[in-house]
């Protein structure tokens, strides 16, 4: 078994015993056992080295490796733990895991605040968050006047920003989120209890109105 697990090792770079990433994460055994299956898959898809590279992510998400998408681009970049430029074993379990329905909401809030915090200040700002929803407009193929985008962001903003200093900080979101919960609906993925070989899809849904954005 050890001999085995050496193997795997060599072959996959930042791999860990299943049983230390299911005794640290929400998956069991089997699921992490699954997950490397898929992993294998997904980081030999263009650049056979075992590691995830942003075009075999772009991949995976949409099957084009060449499509730019600020949602995958910002996934990307929250799992890309080590800040390598490629996900490893390890970073893909660990940072999967929020996505699991048995993970705690907490984290799932913190993981959405992160990826809309695009500039990586601590806070959101409501140019991020326009950007944000220019580019979930552009996912659902939804097109609305300048006007319409303009007044979503600035109700979203304003009752979001509740110290009303410009901008969004944790525990305002964490508040908002509260008063909004489908904003991180698509922070859980209910198949992860079942793992298959088909990569999930973490793009945000297409359900904009009002604030639920």
């Amino acid at each position: 078994m050890g001999c085995a697990s050496s193997k795997r090792s060599k072959r996959t770079p930042g791999y860990e015993e299943p049983t230390v990433l299911a005794a640290e994460t929400p998956f069991t055994v089997n699921e992490v056992e699954a997950l490397h299956e898929l992993y294998k898959k997904l980081s030999n898809s263009i650049i056979a080295d075992g590691l995830i590279h942003k075009e075999e992510f772009q991949l995976a998400l949409f099957r084009n490796r060449n499509r730019r998408n600020l949602f995958a681009d910002r996934i990307f970049d929250l799992f890309d733990i080590k800040r390598n430029g490629v996900i490893d074993f390890e970073e893909f379990v660990r940072s999967l895991s929020v996505f699991h329905p048995n993970a705690p909401v907490a984290d799932k809030i913190a993981f959405a605040f992160r990826l809309y915090d695009l500039r990586q200040t601590g806070f959101i700002e409501r140019e991020e968050l326009k950007e944000m929803v220019l580019a979930l407009l552009h996912e659902s193929e939804l097109v609305l006047s300048e006007d319409v985008v303009e007044t979503i962001v600035d109700k979203t903003f304003s009752e979001a920003d509740t110290k009303g200093d410009g901008k969004i900080d944790p525990e305002e979101w964490k508040e908002f989120v509260s008063k909004y919960p489908s904003l991180i609906k698509n922070m859980t993925l209910p198949y992860l209890k079942d793992i298959t070989l088909a990569f999930p899809s973490f793009v945000v849904g297409s359900d904009i109105e009002d604030s639920e954005f």
